[in-house]
């Protein structure tokens, strides 16, 4: 069994070795734990007698075998906490402690901690599983089983959340709509990119640098293709003549980018907005500069989840995409992403590519999604996802987007969805031809 651990800062250098020393210590005796009593297997057992009462005598039952010093059982707590509540009279949940009962930990020849062991109502052990072992991995290793283990009654859970059809139709004129992220086109920041097909307009230069992050095809010269609105006049220039202002948003630091025909109209426009004075050139290093850790999109910090993974820290474009560097990677990670109505943070940790912890625990996510023209449904893109820290707060932000549709789904679903990709579908996310907008 592998498992995290954390890094030691400070200036007391000989108690954080002695700290080290214990941790490994503790980790070394919980994979060696009893040792040779069993062979390490997750295969169907033998019987094994675990404790029975009479108000237990005809459920199943899970044994979790761990400790409290032990960083996988740490996160295996809350969950087998919830399930006890939930599964109450349905099925029972037990943790014992081995090394404050040692015994229990050799009546069940535990090798590796923790270890949950899976009993048929009659005490026949049908599965043993070793290491961190998500809720949603213990209710499928269930019903593969046999038992359909479901919620008592007083703990099922409301109906899932969605919108299916849009509260409003979307009559917007279509080239009055960006072709990225489907928000409104201002004329002054309007960006025309002639592609073969025909002309795609976007909302913003940052949209432009969005699009070009995801291009699939050659991008010599394809700024040529490309042209700009002078933020003062609204007259078109091409994108490689303009000069461009870019200034922070003073609330949020969000930058905001503004094209003119000469730099004089900048230095013009500087003096009263603020800003630097930049050419395409050193703009397009500005914008490329920040990338989504999963899809590789361009995007800013101040719209993207943070995602720390391996000892680094890199972005998700959107929180679906913040997941999916766990797939990307194949290493556990922790999403800090902002409630898209309050901005309240939400935590997601990962383990073993399941959700090991989730902060607060009644966080969701959106999976925007609209219908295609065969009835199908997909993903609406990155611009459409989010996490909310309650159905509240997200049928609150449904309300304030009328031409919204999908549904609510858990954060736990969001990453599976995400691990179960490809290698070659996780290099095409988000790539124009790939994942396309509406």
């Amino acid at each position: 069994m592998a498992e995290q651990s954390g890094t030691t800062q400070g200036t007391g250098g000989g108690t954080a070795k002695v700290l080290i020393v214990a941790v490994v210590l503790v980790a070394v005796a919980a994979v060696f734990y009893a040792k040779g009593r069993r062979p390490a297997s997750n295969q169907v057992a033998g019987p094994a007698a675990p404790e029975t009462g009479a108000a237990s005598a005809h459920l199943p039952r899970l044994v979790d075998l761990g400790a409290d010093t032990c960083i996988p059982c740490k996160l295996m707590a809350p969950i087998l906490e919830e399930m006890k509540t939930a599964y109450a009279g349905r099925l029972v949940v037990e943790f014992i402690d081995v090394w404050k009962n040692p015994d229990a930990g050799k009546k069940h020849a535990v090798e590796i901690i923790p270890t949950q062991i899976f009993f048929d109502p009659s005490g026949k052990e049908l599965f043993r599983h070793q290491g961190f072992f998500s809720k949603d991995d213990i209710l499928a290793k269930w019903k593969e089983l046999g038992f359909k283990v479901e919620p008592s009654a007083g703990a099922a859970a409301a109906p899932a959340f969605e919108r299916l059809e849009p509260a409003k139709k979307d009559d917007r004129p279509k080239d009055a709509v960006c072709y990225m992220c489907d928000g409104d086109i201002n004329a002054k920041t309007l960006v025309v990119v002639k592609a073969d097909k025909g002309e795609v307009r976007l909302c913003s230069p940052h949209c432009y640098f969005i699009m070009y992050s995801c291009l699939m095809e050659d991008k010599a010269d394809f700024e040529k293709k490309v042209s700009v609105a002078d933020y003062a006049t609204g007259k078109f220039i091409p994108a490689t003549d303009a000069t461009y202002l870019l200034g922070l948003t003073a609330k949020t630091g969000r930058p905001w980018v503004r094209a003119f025909t000469d730099t004089a109209a900048a230095e013009k426009e500087r003096v009263s907005a603020g800003g630097n004075v930049l050419t395409l050139a050193a703009l397009q290093g500005k914008e490329l500069a920040n990338r989504c850790g999963f899809c590789d999109r361009a995007c800013y910090p101040e719209d993207s989840a943070k995602v720390l993974c391996g000892g680094m820290q890199t972005l998700g474009c959107c929180s679906h995409c913040a997941l999916g560097v766990a797939a990307r990677t194949g290493k556990d990670i922790e999403v800090q992403q902002p409630d898209g109505l309050t901005g309240e943070m939400i935590v997601v940790k990962t383990f073993n590519s399941s959700v090991a912890s989730l902060e607060p625990p009644t966080a969701i996510a959106w999976f925007g999604q609209r219908k295609t023209a065969e009835g199908k449904w997909v993903s609406a893109g990155c611009f459409h996802q989010g996490f909310f820290v309650n159905v509240e707060n997200l049928k609150k932000w449904v309300e304030q987007h009328p031409y919204e549709t999908g549904r609510q789904i858990s954060i736990a679903r969001a990453l599976a969805d995400k691990m179960k990709l490809t290698p070659a579908q996780i290099g095409n996310a988000c790539k124009i031809g790939e994942c396309k907008p509406k």
